[in-house]
């Protein structure tokens, strides 16, 4: 079924509350279509604020223990889903002792916060605008450090899907992340909607909502050809943005 795009707002207005434009402004050409969007990418959320998180350790020890519980919360979390892992097989995983993973962690739920929160580290930490290279190609190197990111998380985001249904809580810090996922890329979209050859009139706001939405439902799949995936992405990303050449 086709959506119409009033229909395709609805649908994706929970993410997008940071970037709606004031009804009073029409679209207007490519030139003013990114004075709305942000000068500077907005702040990540920080998942762990107000956490009773214990302090990561001091010892190299104990660092280790505390990085060999996250690495078996991944593991299991991507074999499993979330309900089905327990405190009791992420410890024996670990080879820590099941009272020793509340030296580190309060409860299993803070352990996929403190996943959830490396994975938009991560995401922060990329840089989205590379300075060389034709256009395509720039974009296309972008969303292929986006997806290593994702993929190293790919199990934790399986299981923060499945935990956010039963977690009101969890459910309104996932709504901030969709926000902040979508604002980075509106801001990405509305430079690019600048550059000569974009096309006039596009709406940056909706094309980053929609893309937003399909790299997050894309990172819930099991990707069988990444290499493939980036390809497709990147021409969508292009030809969306970009006038195709006329022919000579």
């Amino acid at each position: 079924m086709v959506l119409r795009g009033r229909a395709i707002r609805r649908e994706l207005r929970p993410p997008m509350k940071r970037l709606r434009r004031s009804r009073s402004a029409p679209s207007r050409a490519r030139t003013d279509s990114s004075k709305a969007l942000p000068a500077r990418p907005p702040r990540r959320p920080n998942l762990l604020a107000g956490q009773d998180l214990p302090r990561v350790p001091a010892q190299a020890r104990s660092r280790g223990k505390r990085a060999a519980l996250l690495k078996a919360g991944v593991e299991l979390f991507e074999r499993n889903g979330y309900e089905a892992t327990s405190i009791g097989a992420i410890a024996r995983r670990a080879q820590v002792a099941v009272g020793g993973f509340y030296q580190y962690f309060r409860s299993k739920r803070q352990l996929l916060l403190v996943l959830m929160n490396e994975l938009l580290q991560k995401l922060e930490q990329i840089d989205m605008q590379p300075s060389e290279g034709l256009l395509r190609d720039r974009i296309e190197s972008v969303l292929r450090a986006g997806v290593t990111a994702d993929l190293a998380y790919a199990g934790v985001y399986r299981a923060w899907k499945e935990a956010i249904l039963a977690n009101p809580k969890l459910a309104a810090l996932d709504e901030r992340v969709r926000a902040w996922t979508t604002a980075r890329l509106g801001l990405v979209f509305g430079r690019l909607a600048q550059l000569p050859g974009a096309r006039t009139g596009a709406d940056v706001y909706l094309f980053a909502a929609l893309m937003d939405r399909l790299f997050w439902d894309l990172l819930g799949a099991k990707l069988e050809s990444t290499s493939r995936v980036v390809e497709v992405l990147g021409h969508v990303i292009y030809h969306s943005l970009f006038r195709d050449p006329e022919a000579g």
